[in-house]
């Protein structure tokens, strides 16, 4: 049956270029395109996600370094890892960083690095916030949505052939625009959809790790206390839904947020590491 498709797709294709005397009409060029389409879309597999998130990751440390603090990384990369094994992917090579940078934001990249910037880390009051926050980046990671924003857009800037040469070759000027594209995707955020989702089931991690479930609804109300005008959060409110809108999409979980509501929010032990 899918020859009888093509041989009828090939004959109209004909019959079409006769007609209307269609100049030029490589129909093998077409058929290689198609082929090439197919190879574009394949499947990215694991250690491919991995390398490419390394690679994407190394791009956004030459914008904003770590902060010199190993005190302070070590506690977020604990938080971190300990929500990341309460979920179906733990044995990524999950790593967690604070960013030098007075913008408030918080990003994944694909393979399990999640960066959170001290702008933000200033912005919160207990370790529940900043489980709620990590367990929405870890969700990004989960569902790859970074990675298929990344490979849906490389569609569209590589070929079939190319793609597939991205994947392959890591020192080629093809994998290059693959990163290049992948760390600007940064500054045009990911789907709607894709942002409510990591709130939702970020929500759900931070309750299964311990945490009261109204940390990451307590940070969107800080944000939604500040000017969106701000520079400090402009790409947040840029890349993300309205932190109103989030808190509205999140009123569906009620009954989830009042159940683990009354789990630790450890404020002490965040003030001591994050404080410092």
């Amino acid at each position: 049956m899918r020859n009888f498709l093509l041989l009828a797709a090939l004959a109209f294709c004909t019959n079409t270029q006769a007609q209307f005397r269609l100049p030029n009409l490589d129909i093998n060029r077409m058929v290689d395109t198609v082929k090439n389409v197919g190879k574009a879309v394949k499947e990215i597999d694991e250690p491919e996600e991995i390398a490419i998130g390394r690679d994407v990751a190394s791009r956004l440390l030459g914008a904003a370094p770590l902060v010199a603090d190993p005190g302070l990384q070590r506690y977020v990369n604990h938080v971190g890892r300990w929500l990341a094994a309460q979920t179906e992917r733990p044995d990524l090579p999950w790593q967690f960083g604070v960013l030098e940078s007075p913008n408030v934001n918080a990003f994944a990249v694909p393979g399990g690095t999640i960066f959170i910037t001290r702008g933000l880390l200033d912005k919160m009051r207990n370790e529940a916030e900043l489980a709620g926050v990590l367990g929405h980046e870890i969700v990004h990671v989960l569902r790859k949505h970074h990675l298929k924003a990344i490979q849906k857009g490389a569609q569209t800037a590589l070929a079939g052939d190319a793609m597939s040469a991205a994947l392959r070759d890591r020192g080629g000027a093809a994998r290059d625009k693959l990163i290049a594209f992948g760390t600007e995707m940064y500054g045009r955020g990911l789907d709607k959809s894709d942002e409510l989702e990591a709130d939702r089931l970020g929500i759900v991690i931070a309750a299964r790790g311990g945490y009261d479930a109204y940390g990451l609804p307590s940070v969107l109300q800080t944000l939604q206390a500040m000017n969106p005008e701000d520079s400090g959060v402009a790409l947040m409110f840029k890349t993300h839904p309205a932190p109103g809108e989030r808190l509205s999409a999140l009123e569906t979980m009620q009954p989830t947020l009042d159940a683990y509501a009354g789990q630790p929010q450890l404020a002490d032990r965040f003030a001591g590491a994050a404080r410092r």
